[in-house]
């Protein structure tokens, strides 16, 4: 029987392949228009192989991080190791990475919500990652390994920074707070209290002495971090009528630049207090600001807003030395080093290099999907990285742009 039974299958198999079936326009119940663009992607080897080049034509990257299930917002370079990266976002991870090898990323686990920060101790040992859970966590930078929780603010993380000189990190919360911990004894060492709304913005002076922190409450309070008393606290006219979006600092300590909401940018003498000037041009909220580095012939600040500009000032006059237009808005940037090269991240996904003494756009890199969040350059140099809301990071090579130049 058994025999029997799988003869007859073959049978009626060898029918089904020898008939042909055809089908008529009578057979065909409905049509659907079809947008090429909503096509799912071929299995075929060789189509697989033509979308790659279309898509790799338009990228730059020397190396794209794809760890990550979600946007990234935070990214940091070693101030030591030139190859490692940190990034975070909202898949609620961070991960170290190392550009040119593709095969090791140590994740750094344990938030339970974005992380939103992240940054270097001083001599590269340490890694601090700020989340929206309101914790912040410090990791060997190394290995990866946890090194202790740092708990205590009632709010998201918005930002962490280091001391410049040790192993102390600071951190602004969306409760209206300021942190600060001594991360080798996972203990805490003062809190902050004088702003109303998030803390938005902060840093320690380079010298290490004062805190200068930014706030939705439109106010810049100067501290002093060993007793938690605020020496000077900025707000209303003649400063911003909106809250702060970003804050940096001098070289020498007694000046900081801080951009709002509102599109104004203003210069605070830190010692005493008082608005040394106003950078009027932007149009739109300010997303990015930071002072040229020391070595700068001249002294001058770029600035980066939503009105799609990038501003170069001369500080000396107070006023717009050149104004670099980008497609869509500035929402990063940073100085390349010491030298006279600054780098954009745009929301359109591409991030340029720019040069502050002549003003024109020297490079533009293509990669991102979408727009760039945080840019950052390793500690020699080479490579610019950047982090998107396309999920990735990417990392492009500076000999690019310094090749053209040369």
């Amino acid at each position: 029987m058994n025999h029997n039974n799988t003869e007859m299958n073959n049978s009626a198999m060898d029918e089904e392949d020898e008939g042909d079936v055809f089908l008529g326009e009578s057979d065909v119940l409905h049509e659907f228009d079809v947008d090429e663009e909503d096509l799912p992607e071929a299995d075929d080897n060789d189509e697989d192989d033509n979308n790659d080049e279309e898509f790799d034509e338009n990228d730059d990257s020397i190396h794209t991080f794809t760890g990550h299930k979600g946007e990234l917002y935070a990214l940091a370079c070693s101030p030591t190791d030139a190859t490692l990266v940190a990034t975070g976002g909202g898949d609620d991870k961070a991960f170290l990475w190392k550009i040119g090898n593709g095969d090791w990323a140590a994740e750094l686990p344990g938030h339970k919500d974005s992380v939103s920060s992240l940054a270097f101790s001083y001599d590269g040992q340490l890694i601090a990652s700020g989340g929206l859970d309101g914790v912040v966590q410090i990791f060997d930078a190394s290995s990866g390994a946890l090194k202790c929780v740092l708990d205590g603010p009632g709010g998201g993380i918005e930002w962490v920074r280091w001391h410049p000189r040790g192993h102390v990190v600071l951190a602004g919360s969306e409760d209206c707070s300021l942190w600060m911990w001594n991360a080798d004894r996972g203990a805490y060492l003062n809190m902050f209290s004088g702003h109303n709304l998030n803390v938005t913005c902060g840093d320690f002076t380079p010298d290490g002495k004062l805190i200068c922190t930014g706030s939705d409450d439109a106010s810049l309070i100067v501290w002093n971090p060993k007793t938690c008393e605020s020496i000077h606290v900025v707000k209303g006219h003649p400063y911003h009528t909106e809250g702060l979006t970003s804050l940096d600092i001098n070289s020498n300590s007694t000046l900081a630049i801080s951009g709002s909401k509102d599109g104004s940018v203003y210069i605070v003498n830190i010692v005493t207090g008082k608005v040394v000037s106003s950078l009027t041009s932007h149009t739109d909220s300010i997303e990015c600001v930071k002072f040229s580095p020391s070595s700068a012939t001249i002294p001058l600040a770029a600035t980066g807003g939503m009105d799609k500009k990038l501003i170069i000032w001369d500080l000396q006059h107070s006023t717009p030395r050149f104004i670099c237009e980008h497609p869509e808005g500035v929402t990063c940037l940073t100085w390349i080093g010491t030298s006279k090269y600054l780098a954009t991240g745009c929301a359109d996904g591409s991030v340029s290099v720019w040069d502050s003494l002549l003003g024109n756009c020297v490079h533009t890199y293509h990669g991102h999907q979408d727009a760039v969040q945080s840019i950052s350059v390793s500690t020699n140099t080479d490579f610019i990285v950047s982090v998107s809301v396309d999920n990735t990071a990417r990392v492009y090579e500076s000999s690019e742009f310094q090749n053209k130049m040369a």
